[in-house]
């Protein structure tokens, strides 16, 4: 079913914003209306499209620790032998934030209210991701949800781990290039206006490299709003294009093919891909079903069409490791461990093992590439930096030698 983005009332007035599967946005309409809110918008939601920069700092009542916390906790308590609904309750004291506390009695509710979890979570404006709820409803339908919600909890965890680990390898080269550009542009803006001058009062013949330089530092200068606005609206310009579907597609397909950005794109992809396909088969849940579910996982949209491509064909008969394999995307190391898994008849093992080979291999180039990165950032930018100061400086070194 397509995915639509709400936005409702609730009892209290406040503005909830979500996303649902539904038939139709009647649908979305008519079950946000059981659900005792006042529908405002029901619109088509496009995989990959329905973020803007600016909804990546709104807080999450359920996201990062929260969840995973919330998961571990409550597969804990169920092992220990508490009802659903006592476990909510305990759980419903834990959070120090006031929306995440609402979240849970309205989960706790709904459970005594006779629905089940996967039904209550369901109710809660896309907070918790189609992969959580459906694999709480196949735990369910399996009698296991403690168990379920064990592997849920590890899925998380190990997820999480990933991504942290990718943006942690980046965060150190980010902080030095806006320092480091931020120090270039004091330097061409004030210190080097201040040779123009005195070189423009000494009547000298500057060679060709000096005067660019300070032709550089008069324009930064003059016209530093320009260095300004330019990078703003190139992100809002690409904010806005990364929204249309094909252009996303087309990027995605165009990173994939960079020599070093490509591999480790792939690397990653296939580790998250692998991950939530391994445990959601163990959980019971269907190949096709959880190759739908998986395939919303992953960021890159030429990746996921090949994953929509390959549950064609898996539907008319054919293996999985071939069918991924025909968009020649995905690397050849994962397609033949899947292939193992499927001859052996232990594909849900044979993915979760992939996953682990892909994430200490995308972990090791991570480290590799954090290694050579910042030191090439520092020389390349610790040239420009040189190149600016012997520009300014060798006419005044020329100047004294011919005094003396």
């Amino acid at each position: 079913m397509p995915l639509y983005r709400y936005k409702a009332l609730n009892a209290h007035g406040e503005m909830l914003e979500g996303q649902m599967e539904a038939a139709s946005d009647a649908d979305v309409v008519t079950r946000l209306q059981e659900q005792g809110h006042l529908p405002v918008e029901a619109v088509p939601a496009v995989a990959g499209a329905g973020r803007s920069w600016t909804q990546l700092w709104r807080p999450h009542a359920f996201g990062g620790d929260r969840l995973v916390q919330f998961t571990q906790q409550l597969a804990t308590l169920l092992g220990a032998g508490q009802p659903l609904d006592r476990a909510l309750g305990i759980l419903l004291d834990l959070p120090e934030d006031e929306k995440a506390r609402r979240v849970i009695a309205d989960i706790r509710d709904a459970v005594r209210g006779g629905a089940p979890l996967s039904a209550a979570l369901d109710r809660q404006h896309g907070l918790f991701s189609r992969l959580y709820i459906n694999m709480v409803r196949a735990g369910e339908a399996g009698g296991s949800l403690h168990d379920t919600l064990q592997r849920l909890g590890d899925y998380l965890e190990r997820s999480r781990a990933l991504k942290g680990r990718v943006v942690n390898a980046l965060v150190y080269p980010a902080i030095l290039l806006v320092v480091v550009g931020l120090a270039l542009l004091f330097l061409l803006g004030y210190v080097v206006p201040q040779f123009a001058v005195m070189y423009e009062s000494l009547d000298v013949t500057l060679p060709w490299f000096t005067r660019g330089v300070l032709w550089l530092g008069a324009f930064v200068r003059d016209f530093w709003f320009v260095l300004i606005a330019v990078p703003a609206l190139a992100v809002l310009w690409f904010d806005r294009r990364r929204r249309d579907p094909a252009f996303r597609a087309r990027l995605d397909a165009w990173l994939l093919e960079r020599p070093l950005a490509g591999p480790l794109l792939a690397r990653l992809e296939t580790a998250r891909l692998a991950r939530t396909l391994g445990t959601l088969l163990k959980n019971g849940v269907p190949l096709l079903t959880a190759l739908g579910i998986a395939r919303n996982v992953l960021g890159n949209r030429a990746l996921a069409a090949d994953v929509d491509a390959a549950a064609d064909d898996v539907k008319n008969g054919h293996g999985l490791s071939a069918s991924l394999g025909k968009g020649k995307r995905f690397p050849r190391l994962a397609l033949q461990m899947i292939q193992v898994g499927e001859e052996s008849g232990a594909l849900d093992g044979m993915l979760l093992k992939t996953a682990e080979t892909f994430e200490q291999e995308t972990a090791q180039v991570l480290d590799r590439m954090l290694a050579a990165l910042v030191p090439a950032i520092t020389l390349v930018l610790a040239a420009v930096v040189g190149v600016v100061i012997i520009a300014v400086l060798v006419p005044l070194y020329d100047l004294t030698g011919a005094i003396n």
